[in-house]
């Protein structure tokens, strides 16, 4: 199913934001797209990036009229922003959201918007990069898109919500928001913070200065994503902290399980255990290849 909104309001226009702004128009998909900003300075630049139709400082004039409205913010700020632009929402316009984190989301904002008129969604693309200068309108072109709809939802309004992120060329995934928080704390949330770590550790200032120097490409890879704006992943982490944790837990156990192998000098487990994490890597980039996850990875592009 084709939608086609009159107005789409993007309440946040950044990376995501600024990116779902230029595919809707560069693909015909509203009649008008409108950004709302925190500075004036951030006017001019979406209208130069071609993220947005209009912006403003101004919630009420951006969210007035629209059929569509995205929270682009960072997770921990949705709560705040929906109520605020309640007020405004024109009868039936639908409501839904990019953040990372799903069950706190959904909680905190269907409170502040009842009716059913929110869906919860999450666009698995993006960069380490921030602000809509990284913005770029093929995007979410071959990503995954979780669609996360609450108690109550119309079926309309979440087809409405999935046919957005197939417009913008996406493949839509629906699951509960429990089950996204706990699969996504595994696939997104634990590799960036175990890069955060790596990075945080091993470059801490109180190892030589040689230790950096020796960094090559395998460390720059493997820490990309700890670049990630700080304030919105610790948003995200908190706002995921059960399942964090337990994928932490996981994770801690598997590296126990490795360090005992290496502490015995156990030659042919240490070999099992790499053999089995590179078999395991190669049949998800064969299973991805052409689906756009590990091609878009490779590229530095997602998330």
């Amino acid at each position: 199913m084709r939608v086609h909104f009159d107005k789409v309001a993007l309440v946040g226009v950044g990376l995501l934001g600024g990116s779902l702004g230029m595919s809707l128009r560069e693909r015909r998909l509203a009649g008008h797209v409108s950004g709302h900003v925190r500075r004036e300075a951030s006017v001019d630049e979406c209208l130069a990036r071609g993220a947005v139709d209009s912006a403003s400082l101004v919630l009420e004039e951006v969210v007035s009229g629209a059929g569509l409205v995205v929270l682009c913010t960072p997770v921990g700020e949705m709560r705040g922003m929906a109520r605020a632009m309640a007020r405004w929402l024109a009868t039936g316009a639908v409501v839904t959201d990019v953040g990372s984190v799903k069950g706190k989301v959904m909680r905190e904002v269907s409170r502040e918007l009842p009716g059913g008129r929110f869906v919860g969604s999450h666009p698995m693309a993006g960069s380490e990069q921030t602000g809509v200068g990284a913005a770029r309108a093929d995007l979410f072109e071959g990503a995954r898109c979780v669609v996360t709809p609450g108690e109550g939802c119309d079926a309309g309004v979440v087809e409405r919500v999935e046919g957005l992120w197939r417009g913008v060329g996406a493949e839509v995934m629906r699951m509960t928001a429990e089950v996204h928080d706990a699969w996504v704390a595994r696939a997104s949330h634990l590799p960036h913070l175990l890069a955060s770590v790596l990075a945080h550790e091993v470059l801490a200032p109180t190892h030589p200065e040689g230790v950096g120097r020796l960094c090559a490409s395998g460390f720059r890879d493997t820490t990309r994503v700890a670049g990630g704006h700080p304030g919105m992943w610790r948003d995200i982490l908190l706002g995921n902290g059960d399942a964090v944790l337990g994928a932490l837990a996981a994770w801690k156990a598997e590296l126990g399980r490795v360090e005992g192998l290496i502490a015995s000098g156990d030659r042919e487990g240490v070999e099992r255990f790499l053999s089995e994490a590179r078999d395991r890597r190669e049949g998800w980039v064969s299973a991805c290849r052409g689906g756009g996850v590990a091609g878009r990875a490779s590229q530095g592009r997602g998330v």
